[in-house]
């Protein structure tokens, strides 16, 4: 091992040891720890055995200092009953996964990469009804089952069918479900978790839908109709970074997108990146830098994308009487809030992480209806085939959001 994959390793070490990463991953064995724990063995042994068995798929690896690799692994087996195997047409990257690649995040490395996708539908088990081989679908990154009561509620982001937080691309933390950048990937529940590409609709154009454009919806849809039927000239404020940090900035720009789809006519992001202003300006957006931000008035409906407690801070202080501040939430391990100001405001504070699979059918018939386009946040495209150094580029560039595409044929 050479001195910088060394000084790679330790750093990313030393970020699984902090403080920030233990209650999330506390949360992953609230429920089915010992499910977690088969399903950590069963990777182990996986690994093992692949060492001693034909290698006729790819699945890209990634290690700390965003080195990315072929893995050579076995083929998935056929389907189950209520399963499918698809074939990824268009992978998209996350916010997420500039930290994660780099090995600064409190996700262990090395893992399966990936986890936003539009994939062609390659077999399917003799229980699936809803889907069939050949079809392009969406694949959100949560498993759920789509039949328990969570499920049933729109809440499939808590499947009670399978470990708390179980996802693709995210390898040990979400439950080894394999990673989206690879020549093939198993759906365990095809009827409750793929959705239909509309026709009309490109694989690259809807990647992200998977992920980061349904998390910016949830801040948005639920809430901004009624505010627009009170006050058409409502304006939404989006919190994204109060300085540069290694995230990206899609969800935010999703969010705008979303916020002007749905009629807003005046819509602030706030970031201290000026190629993130440039961005939004280009979208229709209005850019802030911080330093202005604290002169605005507050408004109904804003939100914090900017995965910092300062951001978060700053959101609910702009956050109107009886407004609602919707935030992405973040990786750090607490957070102060001005408690006695949203209890005089009477303002709600939401956290947590989307419900994709729920979300994903509004983002796509406002695609569909040609009122959305999330391909314009897209800044580099790049074939699947060269995903290695397509990623490498990614994560160490200021780039928003890279697409792979598979070639036709």
């Amino acid at each position: 091992m050479g001195r910088r994959a060394a000084l790679d390793w330790a750093r990313h070490a030393a970020h699984l040891l902090r403080p920030s990463a233990m209650p999330a991953a506390g949360v992953a064995f609230e429920r089915d720890g010992a499910e977690r724990a088969r399903r950590l063995a069963d990777a182990a042994r996986r690994r093992v055995r692949d060492r001693s068995v034909p290698k006729p798929m790819r699945a890209l690896e990634m290690r700390p200092g965003g080195s990315a690799r072929w893995r050579a692994v076995p083929a998935l087996p056929p389907p189950g009953p209520l399963a499918a195997v698809v074939r990824p047409l268009a992978v998209a990257t996350c916010d997420l996964d500039r930290a994660l690649a780099l090995g600064v995040s409190p996700f262990p490395l090395p893992l399966c990469f990936g986890h936003e996708c539009v994939a062609e539908v390659v077999a399917v088990g003799d229980r699936v009804s809803t889907v069939t081989p050949g079809e392009r679908v969406v694949v959100p990154f949560q498993i759920s089952c789509g039949a328990c009561p969570a499920c049933r509620e729109g809440r499939t982001g808590n499947c009670a069918a399978v470990p708390p937080i179980s996802m693709y691309g995210f390898g040990l933390a979400g439950g080894h479900w394999g990673g989206a950048v690879a020549d093939e990937l198993a759906v365990p529940f095809a009827d409750g978790m793929l959705v239909a590409l509309p026709e009309g609709i490109e694989p690259e154009h809807a990647a992200s839908v998977a992920d980061n454009v349904a998390d910016a919806w949830r801040h948005v849809g639920p809430h901004l109709p009624a505010l627009l039927a009170r006050d058409p000239a409502v304006r939404v404020v989006i919190v994204a970074a109060l300085r540069p940090h290694v995230h990206s900035a899609s969800v935010p720009l999703y969010a705008g997108l979303i916020a002007r789809a749905l009629g807003a006519r005046d819509v602030l992001l706030i970031d201290a990146r000026p190629e993130v202003r440039a961005q939004a300006a280009d979208l229709g957006l209005e850019p802030v830098e911080p330093q202005r931000a604290r002169t605005l008035a507050p408004t109904p409906l804003v939100i914090d994308a900017s995965t910092s407690n300062e951001g978060l801070q700053l959101a609910i202080a702009l956050t109107a009487p009886d407004g609602t501040c919707s935030s992405v939430g973040g990786l750090y391990k607490t957070a102060t809030l001005p408690f006695s100001a949203m209890y005089g405001r009477n303002a709600t504070l939401h956290v947590g992480r989307t419900h994709a699979r729920a979300v994903i059918p509004h983002v796509l018939e406002l695609m569909r209806e040609g009122r959305l386009r999330p391909e314009l946040v897209t800044t580099l495209t790049a074939p699947l085939d060269d995903a290695p150094a397509a990623l490498a580029a990614h994560v160490n560039s200021a780039q928003t959001k890279t697409i792979l595409t598979r070639a036709s044929g």
